[in-house]
């Protein structure tokens, strides 16, 4: 057994971690108890992969194709042969917006039918810049976009974009 400290706005609450017979981890708190399992990728899902665009830095896939549609996490301007960030804003951009297209084209779709956007600013006031080389990017397309300012990106980067395409 082992003692998990999770903190809440008001409280602490200590949680105990026990395995079954069966193997599975078991959550308890004072009040519930949840049943943690080994969970594998769906057969209705395609993990999509590619040396073009860096790699997950966590637990999580390049991009996931389900039915018609690929959905692709937040690229960082990261150069995937080097490992390193680019420096500035619009070199940060620019890689970022490579780094999508190559996990897009992975996917079996293009930059012309992706649907939806949304770009993470750590600083909103490189909006007008980002929004340039985005739409440079894009051309003529213009999908639906969210842009947000955050606190705080991946590796301290600027700029990260994610994307839903249709595959058809």
């Amino acid at each position: 057994m082992s003692r998990l400290l999770t903190k809440t706005r008001d409280a602490c609450m200590f949680l105990r971690t026990t395995t079954s017979l069966t193997g599975i981890r078991i959550l308890q708190t004072p009040r519930t108890q949840f049943t943690l399992r080994r969970m594998s990728t769906h057969p209705s899902l395609t993990v999509v992969s590619t040396t073009d665009a860096p790699g997950a830095i966590g637990p999580y896939s390049q991009a996931i194709k389900v039915a018609d549609l690929l959905f692709v996490s937040g690229c960082i301007p990261m150069d995937p042969k080097t490992g390193q960030i680019v420096e500035g804003i619009e070199k940060q951009t620019a890689q970022a917006l490579k780094n999508l297209t190559a996990v897009v084209e992975a996917g079996g779709s293009e930059i012309g039918k992706v649907v939806k956007t949304t770009v993470f600013l750590k600083d909103m006031n490189d909006f007008v810049t980002v929004n340039g080389i985005y739409a440079a990017a894009f051309g003529s397309h213009k999908p639906a976009r969210s842009a947000v300012e955050v606190a705080r990106l991946p590796k301290d980067v600027l700029v990260e974009v994610e994307c839903i395409a249709s595959l058809k």
